[in-house]
C-alpha cells in the first residue's frame, strides 16, 4: 500500500469571510500542491476542505499521514468526536446538529477508503510545509479578492 504524507492548512479573512485552503501531498519523492477557496466561509470549513481535497487526489487506497495545525480537525479523530457523532446521528454532546456536517461526512467517506493518521503540528512556527500550506491558503483568498 502506498504511503502518502499530506500537509494541510485553512485560512479565513474574517470568520466568516473569504477563505482559502492549501495542501501539499508527498509521495515517493514527488510533490503536488493544491489550493482553493470560497467567497464566504469559515476557517474551520477551510481546514476540513483542505484534507478532503487532498484525499480526493488519491487514485487508490493509501496509507496516509495528515499533518495539520487544526486542533478542530485533528481532535475530531484523535479524541473520537467522529465516533460519537456517528453513534448519535450527527448530534454533538449538546444534542445539537454537528457543525459542518456535510464536510465531516465527506471526509469520513474518504477515510473509509484510506488508512488515515492525523498528526498535529504547531501552526505558524518552523514547519516549512505547514507554513507553505498557509501561504497557499492565503494566496487562494487573494485570488478571490481580485
Amino acid at each position: 500500500m502506498k504511503e502518502i504524507m499530506i500537509y494541510t492548512d485553512g485560512a479565513c479573512s474574517g470568520n466568516p469571510g473569504p477563505g482559502g485552503w492549501g495542501a501539499v501531498l508527498l509521495y515517493n519523492g514527488h510533490r503536488k500542491e493544491l489550493s482553493g477557496g470560497e467567497p464566504r466561509t469559515t476557517n474551520n470549513r477551510m481546514e476540513i476542505q483542505a484534507v478532503i481535497s487532498a484525499l480526493e487526489q488519491l487514485k487508490e487506497p493509501c496509507r496516509v499521514q495528515v499533518y495539520s495545525d487544526s486542533a478542530y480537525v485533528v481532535n475530531c479523530f484523535k479524541q473520537g468526536w467522529i465516533r460519537n457523532w456517528l453513534k448519535n446521528g450527527w448530534k454533538n454532546s449538546k444534542n445539537q446538529p454537528v457543525e459542518n456536517q456535510e464536510l465531516w461526512q465527506e471526509l469520513w467517506r474518504l477515510m473509509q477508503i484510506h488508512q488515515v493518521e492525523y498528526i498535529k503540528v504547531k501552526g505558524h512556527s518552523d514547519n516549512e510545509l505547514n507554513n507553505h500550506c498557509d501561504f497557499l491558503a492565503r494566496e487562494a483568498i487573494k485570488q478571490m479578492s481580485r
